[in-house]
């Protein structure tokens, strides 16, 4: 895991005037070292591997706690279930592979500028935004 993505994560929480536990620690980490924008279940499993004595509700308080926070973001990627990653400090948007529910993050000056520039036609200025690309592999013969 990346020290310094959880240490940030964790003085957010501090920042924000949260009571760290120590469940709360394992929580945050666990959530800095991933990079495939975890499930609440998923995030339960990599925590009880740490931390045998966490239980799932515990999982879901904190992660909520956390996204109330403004400290996580909540993703519902057509899958049926809602999956979180930390907010960053520069903005990316996904593409995700329907065949294996992979997500990838990814950035692209040309299509900010696109965004901002509709929104600049239609009489306005763009404050945020979040693309999500969904796909097949191109050589995914099966794909329509």
């Amino acid at each position: 895991m990346n020290d310094q993505t959880e240490t940030h994560i964790e003085a957010q929480c501090v920042a924000k005037g949260m009571r760290m536990t120590e469940q709360r620690r394992v929580i945050a980490r666990v959530l800095a070292g991933s990079d495939d924008h975890p499930d609440v279940e998923e995030l339960y499993r990599r925590c009880a591997v740490i931390d045998p004595n966490i239980s799932l509700s515990t999982v879901y308080r904190t992660v909520k706690l956390f996204e109330d926070a403004g400290i996580i973001e909540r993703h519902d990627f057509r899958a049926g279930r809602a999956r979180y990653e930390q907010i960053r400090e520069s903005h990316h948007d996904h593409l995700v592979n329907l065949r294996t529910g992979e997500v990838i993050e990814f950035q692209s000056e040309e299509i900010e500028q696109l965004q901002r520039e509709v929104a600049r036609r239609l009489g306005y200025r763009l404050i945020d935004h979040r693309l999500e690309l969904y796909a097949v592999p191109l050589d995914d013969k099966a794909a329509p």
